[in-house]
């Protein structure tokens, strides 16, 4: 933050801003592509945040992102070592992805004698491997295994974002490293809306608007939300607004030309203001992942949907236990990828305005009983402390 628009952004720095209100000095170290100096400091909100000039990772041939990845623990020491040495912290915590912080946490907590905790959201390269991007045995499967495997070894705790998740991670990762479900959070503030500025310029004023915010890439699946815009095509009330980038943008952009679909509007990422309005305006949360995944993910773009009271719907990969926890609570409708008939049933459920605003309100109470940024420094600290 500012000027990152992924939703791991938002989440470190709610977290970072609510350890400070907590009576912590936090501070942030971040790899940063576009920085002219090897270091640079800002404070935003009262947290020093250090960047540390790194190659490209996002929108670049994945060779290039692989060896700019490789290098952000070398070029983090190296650049920040100084700054380093002269502000000991007590704690660490880390987010991941990337997998190759690893070195780099080693050397701080070498340096400062401290533990860290590991916020682990996403397991690659196996979600890779499912989805058929790499091969299980090849040697670039085994490179980033290593890396990962460091990843974990320099942890002293492990929070994963649900029960299948931690379940699933014991049986892939032998480990005497306590694992604890740390789930994904937000600030639960709604922001109230002040204008319609997207609905006027898209020309949406009286549409049902389902909206993707985030990563538009394979595992996600982004067909997925294509077929689905497709099979609404005779709801007229019925618009998708798609925004983001990853590797299936072109792929979405190219299916919206070749099926002349006029129900969908495929914007590049924004920041994270402009995001804000977005979910702000819009009517429903759209979220899709591929039915490949054998690990069970939370997108974290929920959590703005829920803070804005938008009901979820959701496609998922078979069993994973997001959709008990959306549906205890009646905050959305999900669906496993591949039921195209049901999610076409639940998408056209939620035209209905009394059904959308039910739902929206319990998605809110949904967040704030488990997703609340105070909840994840309450448990936190909890273990600072007994450190």
């Amino acid at each position: 933050m500012p000027t990152s628009i992924k939703i791991a952004a938002k989440m470190m720095h709610e977290l970072a801003r609510e350890l400070l209100a907590s009576g912590h000095k936090v501070s942030v170290l971040t790899p940063d592509s576009t920085i002219s100096t090897n270091l640079d400091l800002i404070e935003l909100d009262g947290i020093n945040i250090y960047r540390f000039k790194s190659g490209q990772i996002k929108n670049v041939s994945k060779i290039k992102r692989a060896l700019n990845e490789t290098l952000l623990s070398l070029r983090g020491w190296y650049y920040a070592k100084q700054v380093l040495k002269e502000n000991k912290h007590d704690f660490i915590v880390y987010y991941s992805p990337s997998i190759f912080f690893g070195p780099l946490v080693y050397k701080i907590k070498k340096l400062w004698n401290v533990k860290a905790y590991l916020i682990l959201r996403d397991f690659f390269p196996q979600w890779a491997i499912d989805n058929k991007i790499l091969t299980k045995n090849s040697l670039i499967a085994y490179y980033f295994q290593f890396f990962e495997k460091l990843n974990y070894r320099v942890a002293d705790r492990i929070g994963v974002m649900s029960e299948k998740n931690l379940i699933w991670f014991k049986n892939y990762y032998k480990t005497n490293i306590p694992l604890e479900i740390l789930y994904n959070w937000a600030n639960t503030n709604k922001v109230v809306n002040k204008n319609s500025y997207y609905r006027k310029s898209l020309g949406l004023e009286n549409k049902v608007v389902y909206f993707y915010g985030g990563n538009l890439g394979k595992a996600q699946d982004m067909m997925n939300i294509v077929r689905l815009a497709k099979n609404m095509e005779n709801e007229k009330d019925a618009h998708f607004v798609l925004v983001g980038a990853g590797d299936e943008f072109r792929l979405v952009e190219k299916n919206i030309l070749d099926r002349n679909l006029k129900n969908i509007t495929l914007l590049p990422s924004v920041n994270q203001e402009d995001y804000t309005q977005m979910l702000v305006e819009f009517d429903v949360g759209l979220f899709t992942l591929s039915k490949n995944h054998k690990t069970h993910n939370f997108p974290g773009k929920l959590l703005g949907y829920m803070v804005q009271e938008m009901p979820i719907l959701g496609s998922i990969n078979p069993e994973n236990d997001l959709a008990d926890v959306i549906e205890s609570y009646s905050a959305g409708l999900i669906s496993v990828n591949g039921e195209d008939n049901l999610l076409y049933k639940n998408a056209k459920e939620l035209m209905n305005v009394e059904i959308r605003r039910s739902m929206g309100k319990n998605a809110s109470k949904l967040l704030e009983k488990k997703f609340s940024v105070a909840s994840a420094v309450e448990q936190l600290l909890k273990y600072e402390v007994k450190i």
